[in-house]
């Protein structure tokens, strides 16, 4: 079976599109399609239905393409594995990190670096996230530590921590404190900042995927503390991680959709064929693990979620 036809079709689930897939791997649309059509070929399935909304799996590639992410991601373990018994690479890791991902979470990636079976320094590097991906891209570093907001496919990924997003909104009914869904929350208008640290993009899809209008606030905040302080002064609504939110706000209400919690995730990025590959997937490997009490830290009430839902009921 052809290993690059299972990346393409792991590319355009991840991206949703079969254009982001091929710009991602650097090939043409038409060598990325036939490359997917040649693989369900030889499948005897289709996996992917387009529509003028986009790309989704069928109900046999959404059988199939999760078998494909593990043989994939067995493949690549092979590989860097090997990397490392040939050929040992010395140096500090090098990360990424969007203005987004808290001090706590940077705190944890220290600690893993120093756990590491061969301890590293860590390098730091915050900038937005077209220039982080830039930088990863070129080798000018080796991890990412960023939202989960856009599909860089032809690189190894892995969730380090999710957490609850809330929304401020002072223009709504005043006494509220419980969830509030989506669809009403999109009844306010909300400011927005530049699309750098990955807060605006996850709120555009966010609203996009659920097939709401997004309203926004004509001017634009610098950045989610500038937000936060905007939406407590009553400017516009706001969308925060709520390990964002500094202030106190009488209108600052976790966001559900269908009686779920709404959470923002932040993830882990690096390259197969990184010199320090195996190091970096030991790494992200304790990292998840030095990061999970944050998550349980963070964690949505659910107490409140269920009565929500009973209440709905």
């Amino acid at each position: 079976m052809n290993i690059e036809g299972l990346r393409y079709a792991q590319a355009v689930s991840q991206t949703k599109s079969f254009s982001a897939a091929a710009r991602d791997y650097g090939v043409t649309q038409p060598a990325l399609s036939n490359g997917v059509a040649r693989l369900e070929e030889e499948l005897g399935v289709k996996l992917f239905d387009r529509s003028p909304r986009g790309v989704k799996p069928t109900a046999q590639g959404a059988r199939i393409l999760p078998m494909i992410d593990h043989a994939l991601g067995a493949l690549d373990s092979i590989v860097v594995e090997a990397q490392r018994l040939a050929r040992p690479a010395a140096g500090a890791i090098r990360m990424g990190v969007s203005p987004l991902i808290g001090g706590d979470l940077v705190a944890c990636a220290f600690d893993a670096a120093r756990g590491l079976s061969q301890p590293r320094d860590l390098v730091l590097r915050e900038a937005d996230l077209d220039l982080l991906r830039a930088a990863l891209k070129a080798g000018d570093l080796d991890v990412l530590l960023v939202p989960a907001v856009e599909a860089m496919p032809a690189y190894r990924h892995r969730i380090i921590l999710s957490e609850p997003v809330v929304v401020i909104d002072p223009a709504a009914a005043p006494g509220g404190t419980g969830p509030v869904e989506l669809g009403v929350a999109a009844g306010a208008d909300y400011i927005l900042v530049p699309d750098t640290c990955g807060l605006t993009t996850f709120t555009t899809e966010l609203f996009h995927s659920n097939d709401l209008a997004l309203r926004t606030y004509p001017g634009e905040a610098a950045s989610y503390r500038v937000l936060d302080e905007w939406a407590g002064m009553g400017v516009g609504a706001a969308l925060l991680p709520r390990s964002k939110v500094t202030r106190q706000h009488a209108s600052c209400r976790p966001l559900v959709r269908s009686g779920a919690p709404v959470e923002i995730s932040y993830e882990a990025v690096w390259a197969r064929e990184n010199p320090l590959a195996a190091d970096l997937e030991e790494f992200v490997d304790f990292l998840a693990e030095a990061a999970a009490p944050l998550g349980q830290d963070s964690a949505y009430d659910h107490e409140a979620a269920s009565a929500y839902r009973r209440a709905r009921e």
